[in-house]
Formats: structure tokens, sequence, C-alpha cells
């Protein structure tokens, strides 16, 4: 990758192709040699301020607009067609015109435009708050490194990172990663954010008090266009810190979100190619997003044998579309307020089923077993929902991967990822 001199202080040096080193769970990319690991290339210690515009080994549509460089700023991100300079996060989607940096926010207020006029900036946002690197350490870390390992992968890292006004009493330690996946189509890529350690949400200049409090740091994406974005649970909340022991890969991978974007757009559930992915914690897979009163969304939780739905909050599910796996033949329970109790219904993949009330839990039993279901895999049961009513879904979906209890001994171990044999013919026929 060539990259261009950024803005200040930037080796010369142009960013060397070697393998990068494996990570263990959410740890950070290294072995790209520099007094660090995280390469020879950096920008220069400051406050608010971004590099100058660096080539991509490799194009991405993203949101329907394709870019072969970007910018990458101190601030905890990287944008597409200009720097940013703004320390407080600003809600997504953007909907202003970003503001100068200056040290602290001394930068103009920016434009307010109206509705009809909404400007943004593309952005990928690992962690979006008000970094200052202007402590000089001995270690060479609270600094921001920028190194493409190989021609299909560009790592960006803020290693250690203080927050302003020129604190490192709190430091933290997150990358965000870069693969071209121009295989599976033209501009496709994925993106990867890796948090090692989060110490502290806000800048002084952001109301924040010893790091934390005031407006707190954003994670997630916002194409600028005013429609297209994605926000990590708990942005601009004290909860943001939570993203580090959370991932939506797996759960023994906290602090690793994975994002795959195709044909210029992420995972919007719109589509079973595109489904909605959930966050994976120790009590399953948790979806929260805003529905509209019979739209269906396609989630896709990691199964082996069969998975519940539970509405935690907001409109039931009022109708199930279920993918063609194995024999294309599912048993269908429903909880009586107490336990599970098998309906009698036999659901057929690729026919809506729709309930005669909205359903506030549903299980799905009579995946067979030598359907070979990866549990690692969020793309193997692909699944359509519909809910009765609009506004936001608060939901779960707990796998269910193995063969020991019955159904009814399993309610009564509470909810949690349990190992559990379906009571269904099927799974009886493969025992």
């Amino acid at each position: 990758m060539t990259v261009s001199r950024i803005a200040g202080a930037l080796t010369a040096v142009g960013l060397a192709l070697v393998t990068p080193m494996p990570a263990s769970a959410a740890d950070l990319l290294s072995g790209f040699g520099g007094p660090r690991g995280y390469g020879e290339e950096f920008l220069f210690r400051n406050d608010d301020q971004s590099t100058n515009e660096i080539s991509l080994p490799f194009s991405v549509d993203f949101f329907g607009q394709t870019y072969s460089s970007f910018y990458v700023n101190n601030n905890g991100n990287v944008t597409f067609g200009q720097a940013l300079g703004e320390f407080t996060p600003e809600a997504f989607p953007l909907s202003r015109l970003p503001g100068g940096g200056g040290e602290g926010g001394g930068g103009e207020v920016p434009t307010l435009l109206a509705a009809a006029a909404l400007v943004g900036i593309p952005i990928i946002a690992p962690y979006w708050a008000d970094v200052d690197t202007r402590v000089d350490l001995e270690n060479s870390s609270n600094l921001v490194w920028v190194h493409s390992p190989n021609a299909n992968t560009v790592v960006v890292t803020w290693d250690q990172v203080g927050y302003y006004d020129s604190k490192i009493d709190k430091t933290n330690d997150f990358q965000l990663v870069l693969r071209n996946r121009a295989d599976t189509g033209q501009g496709n890529f994925d993106i990867d954010f890796r948090y090692r350690s989060l110490q502290w949400t806000t800048g002084d200049a952001s109301d924040g008090t010893d790091g934390l409090g005031g407006i707190p740091a954003q994670a997630g994406f916002d194409a600028g266009n005013g429609i297209n974005f994605l926000m990590l649970p708990g942005s601009r909340t004290g909860d943001i810190l939570d993203i580090q022991s959370t991932s939506n890969v797996a759960a023994d991978t906290p602090g690793l979100w994975t994002f795959a974007v195709r044909n210029g757009a992420l995972p919007d559930g719109a589509t079973p190619s595109n489904p909605l992915l959930p966050i994976v914690t120790d009590n399953g897979w948790e979806f929260t997003f805003n529905i509209e009163a019979g739209q269906r969304i396609f989630i896709d939780p990691e199964v082996a044998i069969g998975y519940d739905y539970i509405v935690d909050s907001g409109p039931n599910i009022a109708s199930i579309l279920l993918p063609n796996i194995g024999d294309g033949s599912f048993d269908l329970w429903l909880w009586n307020g107490s336990e599970w109790v098998n309906s009698g219904q036999t659901l057929t993949a690729g026919n809506a089923f729709t309930f005669a009330t909205g359903q506030q839990r549903v299980r799905i039993l009579g995946i067979e077993m030598d359907a070979n279901l990866d549990p690692s895999n969020t793309t193997a049961f692909v699944t359509g929902l519909t809910f009765d009513a609009a506004g936001q879904v608060s939901m779960r979906q707990i796998p269910i991967t193995a063969a020991i209890p019955e159904p009814e001994t399993w309610a009564m171990m509470g909810i949690g990822l349990v190992m559990l044999v379906a009571g269904s013919r099927r799974a009886r026929r493969t025992a």
C-alpha cells in the first residue's frame, strides 16, 4: 500500500507487506515490526488531528460509494472523502457538517443543516471519542499506528491512547481491521473492531471527569447519507465500555466485533443473504432493532439442533419463515407461561407460518444433527420474522446445541446456553 505523508510527521517508508500473526480472541493483531509491533507508520502526537489522504491497497464499496483512499483520525475513527477533527461523537446518522479540530475542541461550531439537506461524512468508528496522544511515552505507546500487513488487509491501531486534556491515567487499546473480500464481489470487504482494553469514555472537553461521564464514546458506522448507519450497543452512554466484554462473533471472543459489507451494505436484515447479526452473550444471542408492523427481518443465530426466540420488549412475533435445512421440516413449541409445550404443528421450510396471536417466545426443534450446522457459523440458519406492531424490538436467540434433558427439564434450568435433546421425532431418529 502506498501511503501519503501523514500530517505533521509520518516516516517516509511505504507500508511493508508481511503476514500478520494470528490473534487470540480479541487480542490486537501485531507482528508488523516497529517499536510496538504495529508497523513503522504512525500519526504524530496530537489532539484532534488526522492523516493526509492514504491510498488503500483495495477499493471498498461502502453504501453504494466506492473509495480507494481514507483518512485516519486521531479521535478513534477513519473517514472517506475528508478528515474529521470532531472530538465529541455526534449520534448517527450524522446530520451536520463536520467541524474543525483544535486542541480539546477548539474548532468552529459546525453549521446545522435543514432536514432536507442532511450532510454527513462516511465514517467507520471503532471508538469515536476525544483521544489525546500528546504525552510522549518512552515505550512509544499512546500513538495511532497505520499498517498494511498484506495487499488485502489494513490495520489501524490506537495503542494505549489517553484522553483530553493530556491524560494517561486511563488508556484505551483498540484496533480497526479492513479486509478485502473482492473474491465474493467487487468492493466487498470485512470490518473488525478489536478491543483489548477500554478504561475511559470521555475527554474533558466533552464534559467528562477523569475520563468518564459527559458525552461518552460512540462505536459503529455511518454512510453519511442520513439513512444508513449502525451503532454498537452502549454508544454515547457509559455502557460503551461493555463492548470490550461482548461480541457479535462468539461468547468466547469478547471484544471482537466483525461486520461483512456486501454489495455496499452492512447486515440489515432485509434479505436472507444479509441478516441482522446478534450480540453474543452468556445469555444467548441478543438483537435490538426498529420494526414496522408486518415487516420481515431476517436474523441469524448460531444453532445446531434447535433454538429459542425470546422477545424481551417490544412487539411480539407474528410470523416465522424458516430456511431449507435438512429435511425442511421443523417442530414448533410454544411457551405456556411456565414451560415449553409441543404445539403439534409442523413447519415447512420456505412457508411463512403466522401465529393466531403474537408470541413472546417461540421454540423451533427438529434440525437434524446430520445437517452438520456449525455452531460458530453465523450464516448457518437464516430465519425471517415479522412482528405484530411497529416499534423497537429487543430479543434474544438461545441455541440448543446438544442432547441431554427433555424440554420441560431444560425450562426449569433457566435461560442460558443449555444442552438439550429435542423431544421431536427427528431428534429421536438421529440419536
